[in-house]
């Protein structure tokens, strides 16, 4: 027994023997080795080429060469277990599997820099076709390499170049070299471990799972992550609610009272800048604005302007930033939430608080009612009234549609008509969308010279942000005339980042600098967030925050307490607010330091800092993990558990999604019948008159002479 257990674990005798009695390897071991190679040097080529992870010292660098191993091992290695020509097939098609999910997460991450998961494919019947047009214009012709060594393969097989081993080998080699796999897996996660503490218990940073462990080992880890949210809702209890409840209530900010309830009972426009980020405010190319009606808003005496406000989005980006928006919920670490879970969910909203406030809810946006699940997530939420594509007159003609929906100059024009026509007051949220990658404008509409950084991605960010920026004056112009600007309150924010990670050397010239550092990486992800009324003492506002804190920030304004609301943001005029931004996908910024990519820098002068030389940010560091990592929890336990259906508030009833019909025909006779019911809109205040020929746009789609 004994000799046996031996010559088992002996490598001679891991080798079919040749008929001159010498052990040589067998032609399938060979075509399995060779296979095994290949998926390695092309996982970790692409590591270092397309993925940002944020490599250091020598423990993670040999763990990124000794990762893509393990898992090819044990996936391959189900060839050996066949004989003959299958056993070969077998082999290419797990290689072929590996390097199309390779493929995948090379062009996703291209724009998102982030990793694909179950949660964002699941989604794809609600972002797919608009996601397919971003993904067409992301591939490089050089990431088809990946399938260079496949296409080589399989030709020499079916040319029969590759000699067949019929009988294979023995069943018992090929469960060693899948034990050998496994091994493997475990001393990976063992060394990662030891200099990552708690990876997978902890970390909310997908990079780190792929640089630790692997792209195969995270495709298993997203889908253990997946699976345990959708069993989180059976288990979870009023009791999980409660203990989360109680941290919210410590950490509360309460309200600033030189601010609290002054904009009470004006309408609200919440307007969506689409991928706009701050440092496009001010911003000159050829010495012309980039964005001079904004600049003049964001600079306007009444205007509060935030210049250190962060979008803190994930996977779900604009979805996140809804998510945020309107609950103060963080997005999940995989997939969308609204997508997963706004059609099942318990939320306690802006437009259904604000709606048992009096107020009529509407959201207007250019494209699909289906796109990130908006026509299910919407009524959890409490729209009384969403207004999708089909609503547009316009909407069919390709002409006036760019991208991800109707161009921001049509979109706003025909959203004029519905405006003048919701119950007074109203929140009103305007999506635009013409700002999106991959920032593509016909000649036509294009009035503003591109930058030359030599990006292709990049040089038509400007173009697309000036054009927004003259579809949101046009907008604003005719409010004014409609007479909805002076009782009105305006929010306006930049959803996530519109130029990535990926396009450095770009980002570099953008903001002239012969490099860019993590720390440049991570001031980059600041967007705009102002509030704009008639009687606010404005200015510019130093403080620190980020989309979770919207709406704490906009129901104080409007006098609504937020004392006994499960919100994880703070509002961000209070004198109390503990100015921490989250990172949804890792690390965290404060007035004083800043974690980004897991390096630290001195946040007001950009000075890269080490734990081990400074105590008082190796103490401020620990507490500011522990705080991010408890926010996050508690906000995906929110989300997972659906736990708002605990909530015993007596101050607000759970919305009743059957309530909302956003069909064309529901809709339009609901609106009618509001102007008899409740006579407070511009039009019927009108006495039935109009207001849309006061709308004046420059937009070439339309005849020279219309308005």
């Amino acid at each position: 027994m004994k000799s046996k257990i031996k010559a088992a674990f002996n490598p001679r005798t891991w080798w079919p023997k040749a008929k001159d009695g010498m052990h040589n390897m067998s032609p399938l071991v060979a075509f399995f080795l060779l296979n095994l190679f290949l998926v390695w040097i092309k996982t970790y080529i692409n590591y270092l080429v397309n993925f940002n992870l944020g490599v250091t010292g020598p423990i993670q660098n040999f763990l990124l060469v000794l990762n893509p191993i393990p898992t090819a091992i044990m996936l391959l290695s189900i060839g050996l277990y066949f004989r003959g020509k299958l056993s070969y097939w077998l082999i290419w098609i797990f290689n072929l599997i590996q390097s199309l999910w390779l493929f995948a997460n090379i062009l996703y991450y291209r724009e998102f820099t982030d990793f694909l998961s179950f949660g964002i494919m699941g989604s794809g019947s609600a972002t797919g076709n608009n996601l397919g047009k971003s993904i067409a214009a992301i591939i490089h012709p050089t990431d088809y390499l990946v399938f260079l060594d496949l296409v080589i393969i399989l030709v020499f097989l079916l040319l029969r170049k590759i000699k067949i081993d019929r009988k294979g080998i023995q069943k018992r080699y090929a469960i060693l070299t899948i034990l050998l796999g496994l091994i493997l897996v475990f001393v990976d996660f063992g060394i990662a471990n030891v200099d990552r503490d708690g990876l997978l218990d902890r970390s909310f940073d997908n990079n780190y799972i792929v640089k630790y462990l692997g792209l195969n080992e995270y495709a298993l880890f997203n889908a253990n992550q997946t699976y345990q949210q959708s069993n989180t809702r059976k288990k979870a209890g009023p009791k999980d609610l409660q203990k989360i409840q109680q941290f919210v209530k410590e950490n509360h900010s309460p309200a600033n009272v030189s601010y609290y309830g002054t904009e009470k009972g004006k309408n609200v426009f919440v307007i969506h800048l689409e991928s706009f980020q701050q440092f496009l405010i001010d911003y000159k190319v050829d010495g012309q604005e980039v964005t001079p009606n904004l600049n003049a808003f964001y600079h306007d005496q009444h205007t509060k302007s935030f210049d250190n406000f962060y979008n803190q989005v994930g996977q779900g980006k604009t979805s996140d930033a809804e998510m945020m928006q309107e609950n103060s919920l963080f997005g999940l670490n995989s997939g969308s939430a609204m997508v997963k879970y706004g059609a099942s969910n318990t939320f306690e909203s802006m437009p259904g608080i604000l709606g048992q406030m009096g107020y009529t809810s509407a959201a207007f946006h250019g494209d699909v009612a289906t796109f990130w699940n908006r026509n299910n997530t919407y009524k959890s939420f409490g729209y009384n009234y969403f207004f999708s594509k089909e609503f547009y007159p316009n909407a069919n003609k390709p002409s006036y549609n760019v991208g991800y929906g109707l161009k921001d100059k049509i979109f706003l024009k025909d959203t004029a008509q519905y405006l003048q026509q919701l119950p007074q007051p109203f929140y009103a949220k305007l999506i635009t969308v013409t700002n999106h990658y991959p920032y593509d404008l016909d000649k036509e509409n294009i009035s503003f010279p591109a930058t030359k950084t030599g990006d292709n991605t990049v040089d038509g960010y400007v173009q697309t942000a000036h054009y927004l920026d003259q579809a949101f004056g046009e907008l604003m112009d005719y409010l004014k005339k409609a007479g909805l600007y002076d009782n009105s309150m305006f929010v306006l924010y930049g959803d996530h980042f519109g130029i990535s990670e990926n396009h450095q050397p770009a980002i570099a010239q953008l903001l002239g600098k012969d490099k860019v550092t993590d720390y440049d990486l991570g001031e980059f992800q600041k967007v705009p967030f102002m509030i704009h009324s008639s009687d606010l003492d404005g200015g510019i506002d130093h403080t620190y925050g980020g989309e979770i804190d919207m709406m704490p920030t906009l129901l104080d304004l409007l006098g609504v307490p937020t004392n006994n609301m499960t919100i994880f943001g703070h509002d961000l005029l209070s004198a109390q607010n503990p100015q921490i931004v989250v990172f949804r996908k890792g690390g965290w910024v404060t007035p004083k330091y800043m974690k980004y990519n897991n390096h630290y820098y001195d946040t007001q002068t950009g000075e890269e800092l080490y734990l081990s030389k400074d105590k008082e940010l190796a103490k401020e560091a620990k507490a500011n993990d522990a705080y991010a990592d408890k926010v996050l929890s508690d906000s995906d336990k929110v989300i997972t558990g659906d736990l708002l259906r605990f909530d015993k508030r007596t101050d607000f009833h759970k919305v009743n999604k059957k309530n909302y019909d956003y069909s064309k025909k529901a809709t339009l006779k609901a609106l009618k019948r509001s102007q008899e019911t409740n006579p407070s809109s511009v039009l019927a205040k009108n006495d039935g008159h109009s207001t849309t020929d006061e709308y004046t746009t420059d937009a070439p789609e339309y005849s020279s002479s219309s308005k």
